[in-house]
C-alpha cells in the first residue's frame, strides 16, 4: 500500500471524527470502512488494477467528507476538500480529477460514467442487497429524523420501497452477488406497509 494512501486515508479519518455532527448516525466513518470494505472486494471481482484501487480508496476515504462542511452539495464540498489537501499527499491534478469524478459520481440518483465510478457507485449502497440492511436502514432513519427530512416510520418505509424499486446496480459483481438480497429486502419492506 502507498504511503500517500495511508496519509490520505489518516487525513479523512480525523476529518470525520472531529468535524462532524453527531446528529449523522449514518454518513460516519463507519459508513465510510463499509464502503471501503465494498469497493476492494468489488474491484477485485471486477479485476481492476492496483494503481486505479488506490484512486478508488481515496475517494471512497473522502466521499462524504463534504458532511463536515455542510449538508447541501455535500459531494461538491468533498471535492473542495480533496483538491486542497491530496495535491500535499502528492497526487497529481489528473488523478485528483478522477478522484473528484469518483465522489461526484456517488450523487443520488447515481449516473456513473466508467467502470470505477460504476464500482463506488455500487460500493455505497452495497447494503440495500445486503442481509443487515434494516439495522444499517436504522442509522439512515434516524438521521432523516434528526434532520427533518421524514416525519415517522410510514414515510421512511415508503421512501425505502421507492427507493429500492428505483436503484439498480452497475457492476457485474454487485448484481450478481446483490441482486437476489435485494429483491427479498424489497419484499419485507411492502409486509411492513401492508401490515399496517
Amino acid at each position: 500500500m502507498s504511503n500517500r494512501y495511508e496519509k490520505a486515508k489518516q487525513y479523512a479519518e480525523e476529518l470525520m471524527s472531529n468535524g462532524l455532527n453527531e446528529k449523522f448516525h449514518y454518513h460516519n466513518l463507519e459508513h465510510v470502512y463499509d464502503v471501503l470494505e465494498s469497493a476492494i472486494r468489488i474491484a477485485e471481482l471486477e479485476g481492476v488494477s492496483e494503481q486505479d484501487q488506490e484512486l478508488l480508496k481515496t475517494a471512497v476515504m473522502f466521499h462524504d467528507a463534504g458532511y463536515t462542511k455542510g449538508l447541501k452539495d455535500h459531494e461538491a464540498l468533498g471535492c473542495i476538500i480533496v483538491q486542497d489537501n491530496l495535491p500535499g499527499f502528492g497526487y497529481s491534478e489528473k488523478e485528483i480529477e478522477t478522484i473528484c469524478g469518483l465522489i461526484m459520481a456517488t450523487k443520488v440518483p447515481q449516473n456513473p460514467s466508467n467502470k470505477l465510478e460504476e464500482i463506488i457507485c455500487d460500493a455505497d449502497l452495497d447494503y440495500l442487497g445486503r442481509s443487515d440492511f434494516f439495522s444499517v436502514g436504522d442509522n439512515l432513519y434516524k438521521e432523516f429524523l434528526e434532520y427533518g427530512f421524514i416525519k415517522g416510520d410510514n414515510e421512511w418505509q415508503e421512501l425505502q420501497q421507492s427507493f429500492l424499486e428505483n436503484h439498480k446496480y452497475f457492476t457485474r459483481s454487485a448484481k450478481e452477488t446483490r441482486h437476489a438480497q435485494k429483491a427479498e429486502n424489497l419484499v419485507r419492506v411492502k409486509q411492513k406497509i401492508n401490515s399496517k
